[in-house]
């Protein structure tokens, strides 16, 4: 438990200093204002800084309503990424004065007392009250777009349709239908309603089999106690098939290193696919039949070339493959296909998901853009290299910021074409 309270309290230090500073600046616009109004005003400030502080706190070390931690968390993240770009404004501001306090002691008569000349610098260096009214203004454009992209955007599922050409595909295969989806991420949900409706748009597309690339949970198997009923209802005829991502490990809540409990609640996390009647993949594949002919499936566990875990065993999930004239390939983290699937396998196409197009960005037909894509060289849609593909999938649900701007909600169906 210590290993989070002191990067909590650090991080809490912070940003009451960060209070402190914007909160002497705001002072600056009410100077006209009574004492008693400039009083009130810093109560309500302080008071809500240590509540919100305080409630972070509960929502961490605390069982507490999922609505009402929501609701604390949502809170927190928007205040801060308020405060964060109302900053640079006052910063500038700083560097005004200073240019001025510093220019203007090379103009004073020597005569002047260090007292004139402190109150003379006051007099005359007060803070820019455009800047700090128009940081007012800055700050408040995020503030307006990332609460919408909480009303809205977490929850608007998008269906996405793609033609997925693949060489050697079977007869029977032609016209098949696969739908993935990704990142469910269920610890970040607070609205069953909305997520059933975006499953439900997935059963009205009818697959043939779906694939779910990774993220159930955020941490614990627990989170999915409440939507484990809802991502039941996800069946196709062929079958669906799941494989686990860098968060159903448990390693951001037990720690890397092995314990009984971390063990425990990935067993029941891999209980949880079962449960919903998802086939998991654990470095193996299976063969999908039709009408006498075969594709395989393969899903391997988490390996990305970054700084995530890496229990994938690529190796071990191709093993007696070599007869399937087309092979699918689950995995949960996209610069995986780089690393060692594009050029040194003959599967034909890999399936991911990960990257969440950071949840926010520009996705269009003809263009997309995203911060992520400054870490990730592959992270939304479908990529080919002569005759191996990647699809990335931006995933259904999110993770920390608890919506989307620009960069909604996925579902992915895919009509297999023969090329």
């Amino acid at each position: 438990m210590s290993d989070r309270i002191i990067p909590l309290l650090i991080i809490s230090s912070l940003l009451l200093i960060i209070d402190w500073y914007i909160l002497n600046a705001l002072k600056t616009l009410s100077k006209k204002k009574t004492e008693k109004t400039r009083n009130t005003f810093t109560y309500i400030w302080w008071g809500y800084s240590f509540l919100l502080i305080a409630g972070v706190f509960a929502s961490i070390f605390f069982n507490l309503i999922l609505s009402i931690r929501a609701i604390i968390l949502v809170a927190f993240f928007l205040t801060f990424v308020t405060k964060v770009f109302y900053l640079p404004f006052l910063f500038a501001d700083d560097i005004r004065r200073a240019i001025i306090k510093w220019t203007g002691k090379k103009k004073q008569e020597p005569a002047l007392s260090k007292a004139s000349n402190t109150a003379l610098e006051e007099d005359k260096i007060p803070r820019s009250e455009f800047l700090v009214k128009a940081g007012l203004v800055m700050a408040s454009i995020p503030l307006a777009s990332l609460t919408w992209g909480i009303a809205s955007g977490a929850h608007d599922y998008q269906v996405k349709r793609r033609k997925l050409y693949l060489k050697n595909l079977p007869k029977a295969f032609d016209g098949i239908r696969m739908a993935q989806i990704s990142d469910v991420h269920s610890g970040s949900f607070y609205n069953k309603k909305a997520v059933l409706g975006g499953v439900e748009m997935l059963m009205a597309e009818k697959p043939d089999f779906v694939f779910f690339t990774g993220d159930l949970v955020n941490n614990v198997a627990s989170e999915m106690r409440d939507y484990q009923d809802i991502f039941s209802k996800i069946k196709a005829p062929l079958g669906v098939y799941s494989v686990l991502g860098n968060h159903d490990y448990g390693d951001y809540y037990y720690g890397k290193g092995p314990s009984a409990a971390k063990a425990k609640n990935l067993a029941d996390v891999k209980a949880t696919h079962k449960n919903m009647g998802w086939d998991l993949l654990l470095n193996t594949h299976r063969r999908l039949k039709v009408d006498g002919e075969e594709i395989g499936v393969l899903g391997i566990e988490n390996w990305g070339a970054g700084r995530f875990v890496r229990h994938g065993r690529l190796d071990l999930a191709v093993q007696n493959t070599d007869d399937l004239p087309v092979k699918l390939l689950l995995s949960h983290d996209p610069s995986h296909w780089r690393a060692q699937v594009l050029g040194q396998t003959n599967i034909d196409a890999m399936f991911s998901g990960h990257t969440h197009g950071m949840q926010f960005g520009v996705r269009l037909e003809e263009l997309q853009w995203s911060p992520v894509q400054y870490i990730y060289k592959e992270w939304a849609g479908l990529y080919q290299e002569q005759e191996q593909q990647l699809y990335v999938n931006v995933g259904y649900g999110f993770l920390g910021y608890p919506g989307r701007v620009g960069i909604l909600p996925e579902i992915t169906i895919f009509e297999l074409k023969r090329a």
